[in-house]
């Protein structure tokens, strides 16, 4: 079995980029009538989609450059905590289809520079915990793999083979194991004491472990499903995932591996 350290400390730099850059092709293919396209994620469409990736990525700039400016954004985000994401999102896409896409290409650009420039050490704020570079690269993988999930499905693309989408995969599922503990606290419960070992089997074949080996409770299953699932992109019941013990399965119940208040997530057969 292989070990998970060696798939998730593979270049995260790389991994966002090509990501990002799928992402991009799968929205230039769709072109202008596609750009208005319903996603699975209520009230966005992709250009809701694109725009959100945006507007994360230049905030996170300027969390890693201004962390005045930041703390001003996150009293917004504190003053407004239903509603401040969608707003940010919905002032970009009105911008238009060209603009909001110049946006998110140049933010994300200079995001990957100022996150290889960081102090490896460094702690970035943020609207959870503070991070790391190397934790906030991961953290841009997940949200841009989530967002370019719901665009894929938009345009009836699988990507479940592509290898942008597949290369994502460890960086996701170990920060979906990572923030278990978060996701208790944002669900208001306190985390359990007990330890869970996840085994995951990765498209290839290659397997993912996270977590002590002899734990009784555990997650097993395909590392596309437990991405899925922490990425609140499909409901509990669609996935293959197993479980062993009842603190396991009330995690994979709360999961999530995004920062702020718990998601709707997806209704049960909505991906089937």
């Amino acid at each position: 079995m292989s070990n998970p350290e060696t798939s998730v400390t593979e270049d995260p730099h790389a991994a966002l980029a090509a990501l990002s850059a799928r992402v991009d092709e799968l929205v230039e293919a769709a072109g202008v009538e596609g750009w208005n396209t319903d996603t699975p994620a209520e009230g966005w469409d992709i250009a809701m989609q694109i725009a959100h990736l945006a507007w994360t990525d230049e905030v996170s700039v300027t969390a890693i450059r201004d962390a005045d400016a930041f703390g001003t954004v996150v009293e917004k985000a504190v003053a407004d905590p239903t509603g401040f994401v969608d707003a940010g999102a919905a002032e970009i896409a009105a911008t238009g289809r060209d603009e909001v896409l110049a946006r998110w290409r140049l933010a994300r650009g200079e995001l990957a520079d100022a996150l290889k420039a960081a102090d490896p050490g460094e702690q970035i704020p943020w609207f959870g915990p503070p991070m790391r570079p190397r934790s906030m690269v991961t953290a841009r993988i997940m949200e841009t793999w989530a967002h370019g999930i719901d665009v894929a499905d938009a345009l009836g693309v699988d990507v479940s083979g592509d290898p942008a989408f597949t290369g994502a995969l460890p960086h996701v599922a170990r920060l979906g194991f990572k923030t278990r503990g978060f996701a208790y606290l944002m669900n208001g419960r306190e985390a359990p004491a007990s330890d869970v070992h996840v085994a995951l089997t990765l498209p290839d074949g290659t397997d993912l472990e996270f977590g002590p080996a002899e734990a009784d409770q555990r997650v097993t299953g395909p590392a596309l499903d437990f991405c899925l699932l922490v990425t609140q992109r499909v409901h509990r019941h669609d996935t293959a995932l197993e479980t062993v013990g009842a603190d396991a399965e009330e995690w994979l119940r709360i999961a999530q591996a995004f920062a702020g208040l718990p998601g709707g997530g997806r209704e049960k057969g909505a991906r089937a």
